[in-house]
């Protein structure tokens, strides 16, 4: 991992791996740049860049939790960016990732040359919402990885034939491991944001949704995701009938990435 440091002189740490076409990859709320790596390696033809939010994974964590939103978010994508002498690039934004990537898009258009949204949407399902609230800054109960492995399978809502060896695989990403035990890897801060961002007057993420007017955009969908409704994507297809737009199978929120039809959809639609 490489790093900078924004403006405001967080550290801020990022992948910058491959040659080729560039594809900037935003993780989710709570998550990190490992996330792609097996994406990437499946895309090993590309330039894939992948920061890790403040707070989270080996950036550093913020002393005031309440920047950590999509629009500091955004700035530090912009700043990472410059740092990299990149003017304009594609964004692969999973989750949190895809509300970061819509905040830029309304903000930054020029920045901005297409956007594939991975299991988002303008509207969030509250059964998805309340799920993510439910373990968001918790530690984890479990003892060892293999513990931790069964837990995040046992709450992995809409998944299925996926091996035991690849949710062990899940946690090494999505944990920290102190003396064999599983801990947060973002900080737990991150919940007070969340829980206060809740508690204020939701902005309609409809208009970001429609900033995306113009710049070349599609959809992957988790088939079984209590985040991003159906009813919701083809609402959004009404919207941007020229949306390209992928439901994966046996999948819930959200898809890996790593899955063969994402790559193809993934490889197709950057190097259109």
């Amino acid at each position: 991992m490489k790093s900078f440091a924004t403006s405001d002189q967080t550290v801020i740490a990022y992948g910058d791996d491959g040659s080729g076409p560039v594809l900037l990859c935003l993780a989710g709320l709570t998550r990190n740049s490992a996330d792609f790596e097996r994406m990437a390696a499946h895309l090993s033809d590309f330039r894939i860049i992948r920061p890790d939010y403040r707070g989270r994974g080996s950036s550093a964590r913020d002393q005031d939790y309440r920047n950590y939103n999509p629009a500091v978010e955004a700035r530090d994508v912009i700043e990472l960016l410059d740092h990299l002498g990149l003017e304009k690039v594609p964004i692969l934004g999973t989750s949190r990732g895809g509300i970061v990537a819509m905040v830029l898009a309304a903000t930054c258009r020029n920045r901005v040359a297409r956007v594939i949204l991975n299991d988002i949407g303008p509207e969030i399902e509250q059964a998805g919402l309340d799920r993510i609230v439910s373990y968001l800054g918790r530690q984890p109960e479990a003892r060892s990885l293999d513990e931790a492995a069964r837990d995040v399978e046992a709450g992995a809502v809409g998944f299925t034939n996926v091996s035991r060896d690849r949710w062990i695989e899940e946690c090494m990403h999505r944990y920290s491991f102190e003396n064999g035990r599983p801990a947060l890897n973002y900080d737990p801060k991150l919940r007070d944001a969340v829980l206060e961002s809740l508690d204020s007057t939701p902005a309609s993420l409809w208009p970001y949704f429609e900033a995306l007017d113009g710049i070349p955009l599609a959809l992957i969908r988790g088939e079984n995701s209590d985040l991003l409704s159906r009813e919701v994507m083809k609402r959004m297809q009404q919207r941007r009938p020229d949306m390209a737009c992928l439901e994966v199978a046996d999948r819930g929120h959200c898809p890996f990435l790593d899955e063969p039809e994402c790559i193809e959809f993934i490889r197709d639609f950057v190097t259109r």
